[in-house]
């Protein structure tokens, strides 16, 4: 079988659908690379002194792991020369980084995590990188915070790296979802699963069911349902799955269905949910919704939130059709 490079496929996904400008396509580039770098310093662990904790904590008080500033810092550099860009969000930082007054501007924005499920670093199980590509706002001049709340659905692009015994890319240009793997020998992205479909049924879900006394009663009604197996209500045996890296756990349920929840709960109502809404929510949304899934935050359909903050929370159910739909519609009711 030929082999096609990401290049490529950017290059005649253009050519077919109109649907990657080049300016979209070498960012998109540009972040892949830096995926490289990053899965590079995932992989050395310990033998690059990159395991462990660094003395700072982020702007969410959550303390960083040393992988968690290295990665943000590669993306970072890796995308402020390139000239597609105005300006970049991170989970990482309390604002945005503007492109520096020495490099050209673009007209793009790019919002990541830059890794995700730190807690799993220093275990050796898989993590991520997820990112997610704005069109900066017409008539823009000097980019705000303001220009990055923008819904999901106007999303250009989205994406994840998985590190794992693999090293995947997950992207959406809003025209499916590929698959690419990294050719450690030769160092490209090779494109390996095209038009991947999240199946509508599943018997398996992924929460942290630790705090089932905090949660709210549609998610504890929906639980204790699929706990019940073949002789409850719905009347089938449900498998659970849990990394603590959603990353991981999307990538699962991209392959072979699932659902995926992370509700807000009962321990702090100032919090509406504990995934952010522009570095987490969104991209996955977008790329679940490109695969034939369904994300909601337990109300709404989570790309037409209205974000009011660069660094909103929200809660997360995403996957395959009919279990998002059965769990949404018990908050509804």
């Amino acid at each position: 079988m030929k082999r096609i490079s990401l290049t490529q496929y950017l290059v005649e996904e253009q050519r077919q659908n109109n649907s990657i400008p080049a300016e979209l396509r070498l960012l998109i580039e540009v972040v892949a690379r830096a995926c490289k770098t990053i899965s590079h310093a995932v992989g050395k662990g310990a033998l690059g002194e990159v395991l462990g904790t660094a003395t700072t904590e982020n702007v969410q008080g959550e303390v960083q792991k040393k992988l968690d500033i290295i990665s943000n810092e590669i993306l970072l550099e890796a995308n402020e020369w390139g000239g597609h860009l105005a300006a970049m969000a991170s989970e990482e930082m309390e604002t945005i980084h503007k492109i520096p007054n020495r490099y050209p501007k673009g007209e793009y924005l790019l919002t990541f995590d830059p890794l995700d499920g730190s807690s799993n670093i220093d275990v050796n199980v898989s993590i991520g990188t997820i990112f997610s590509v704005l069109k900066a706002p017409e008539g823009m001049t000097e980019p705000t915070e303001q220009d990055f709340l923008q819904p999901g659905s106007r999303q250009v692009a989205a994406g994840y790296a998985v590190y794992g015994p693999q090293t995947m890319l997950v992207l959406t240009t809003g025209n499916g979802v590929n698959c690419f793997t990294l050719d450690r020998e030769m160092g490209s992205w090779v494109l390996t699963q095209r038009d991947m479909q999240i199946p509508a049924k599943t018997r398996e879900f992924s929460i942290n069911a630790s705090n089932a006394r905090h949660w709210h009663a549609p998610v504890q009604r929906y639980v204790n349902e699929l706990l019940a197996g073949e002789t409850g209500p719905r009347g089938s045996n449900f498998n659970m799955r849990w990394v603590a890296s959603m990353v991981a756990d999307v990538h699962r349920i991209l392959n072979r269905g699932g659902i995926f929840m992370y509700p807000a709960d009962t321990r702090d109502t100032s919090m509406p949910g504990k995934l952010r809404l522009m570095y987490e929510a969104n991209p996955m949304a977008f790329i679940v919704e490109q695969a034939g899934g369904v994300a909601t935050d337990g109300q709404q359909r989570i790309l037409d939130i209205q974000p009011t903050k660069l660094h909103q929370r929200v809660p997360v159910f995403l996957g395959s059709r009919e279990e998002v739909e059965v769990v949404t519609g018990y908050h509804q009711g």
